[in-house]
Order: C-alpha cells, then sequence, then structure tokens
C-alpha cells in the first residue's frame, strides 16, 4: 500500500538538509512511502511503534484487547523491519525510520491526535514525536524506552559503532543457535508466576524471525540517534514510562531518570 504526504515532503528535505550539514558521510536514500501495518478496533487511536529488530508482531496481543477496550490500534513495521521496505544500505539514520513513520501516521488521517505506544526504540520514535508535534500527541506510554546511548552497556557500544561487525554476527549466525540463545535468555530470567521461561514459544519462535529479517544496516542506528535527555524536560504530554528491573539491553536505573525529566 503507498502513501503520498506531501505536506512532509517538504519537512523531510529540510530535516535531510539539517542531518546533512552536521553529520559526515551519511548515505542519502529517498524514504520509501509503503508501509506494512495492520490495525483492529474504533475509537480514539492508539498508535504501537517496536523496537529495534521486532516487528508489529510484538502487539499481536495487546492489538485485540484494545479494540475490545474500544480503541483504534494501529501497529506498523518500522523502516528496515518485518514487511515494510528495506534500503539496501550499510547504516540506517533514525531520521529515516521517523519521515517514514511520520508519512505513515499523517496518511491515516485521524481525527484526534493518538497515544503512542513505544518499546524500546520505538520508545525513542514517541518521545521525538511528542517533542516536534506536541498538539498531536495525546499521550506517551514508554516500555523500556530508549532515549540516550548511556543506557547500553559498554560491549553494546563497541557492537553498534561497528555496524559491519554487528550486521554480521546477526545475520551470519544460524537461525538456531539465534533460537538457541534467545531461548537461554528466556530460561535465565524465569517466569514470574513460576513457568520455566519468560517468553512463551511462539513469542521466541517470533523473536528469531525478527532478528533474521531486520535490515543489516539497522544495527548502526543507535550509534548516529540524537540524544534526547536535555530535551525531554520540554515534553509535556501525559506519559507512563514501564521498565523491567531485570533488562539485560538497557539499564533500568536510567528509567527513573527519564521519569525526573519528564516530571521537571
Amino acid at each position: 500500500m503507498i502513501f503520498r504526504a506531501p505536506s512532509l515532503e517538504r519537512y523531510c528535505a529540510e530535516n535531510w538538509q539539517n542531518d546533512m550539514s552536521s553529520t559526515a558521510q551519511v548515505e542519502k536514500i529517498k524514504i520509501p512511502h509503503k508501509v506494512n501495518f495492520v490495525s483492529q478496533g474504533k475509537g480514539a487511536p492508539v498508535v504501537m511503534i517496536h523496537g529495534l529488530a521486532a516487528s508489529l508482531h510484538d502487539w499481536d496481543f495487546l492489538l485485540p484487547r484494545l479494540a475490545e477496550a474500544g480503541y483504534a490500534g494501529y501497529a506498523l513495521d518500522l523502516l528496515g523491519h518485518g514487511d515494510s521496505p528495506k534500503p539496501d544500505v550499510r547504516g540506517y539514520q533514525v531520521e529515516w525510520l521517523f519521515d517514514h513513520f511520520l508519512f505513515w501516521l499523517e496518511s491515516l488521517d485521524f481525527k484526534r491526535p493518538p497515544v503512542l505506544i513505544g518499546h524500546s526504540l520505538g520508545g525513542y520514535i514517541a518521545l521525538e514525536f511528542a517533542r516536534r508535534f506536541p498538539d498531536q500527541t495525546r499521550g506517551l506510554i514508554l516500555v523500556d524506552p530508549v532515549y540516550s546511548m548511556d543506557q547500553f552497556p559498554l560491549f553494546m557500544c563497541f557492537t553498534y559503532n561497528r555496524p559491519a561487525l554487528s550486521g554480521l554476527i546477526v545475520h551470519k549466525t544460524p537461525e538456531w543457535l539465534l533460537r538457541t540463545i534467545i531461548d537461554l535468555s528466556s530460561l535465565s530470567v524465569g517466569h514470574g508466576a513460576g513457568g520455566l521461561y519468560a517468553l512463551p514459544k511462539e513469542i521466541r519462535e517470533q523473536t528469531v524471525l525478527d532478528y533474521t529479517r531486520t535490515a543489516p544496516g539497522l544495527y548502526n542506528i543507535l550509534n548516529n540517534q540524537l540524544d534526547l535527555i536535555s530535551y525531554i524536560s520540554s515534553i509535556k504530554t501525559p506519559s507512563l514510562v514501564v521498565w523491567g528491573d531485570h533488562d539485560r539491553t538497557l539499564a533500568p536505573t536510567s528509567f527513573s531518570k527519564l521519569v525526573t525529566a519528564l516530571l521537571t
């Protein structure tokens, strides 16, 4: 499905010029207008944004619940993820994902501002949208949101600084080994209700699939994103921040800092 958003084409062009003036050796692409998404229900809009190397299937269980509660739920595959376009470039820019998201959101032509639910990298996009377009954001629900590279362990920063390495690690790793790694990670965390795994089998299988079909250049994206921490206090949108105390990717202590900044 192809969408056209003329008013945003100028915005993206201007934004690209600003990005080019401040970033060296940045590849230029034409932002695709094709977006893979699903929707369900009627009522006030709720938009769900997944994290890095994931897909709209992150919200398979939430989407019908929102519909039952009287909301219209929308979930998309971000650029380079799932069944959305995957430009063949070595290093993706976070602005490309944001602009791709903007084209899609405008095409939906909501009559009222949506609530944005963002997980990890999706949380970054939700925060950035609320910062730039506060009048078009009804609320934020942020689940383990990314807002700064300081949230990541040093070894992950090392990997993200080397896109060829990070892409190679995932895309040259056999699927059976990826599945084993995800199973062991889920096993080590355990289930709060006493189960063996933290994640059900179908979710672990979907996680492997999402990793294998993510564009390799996306693993460079967190290395070039804008650090949002100095802008957080300007966001006045009603917000809920949810995180796990046993998060292995982002420092759990970083989320209380985000809450403090949002309350400032």
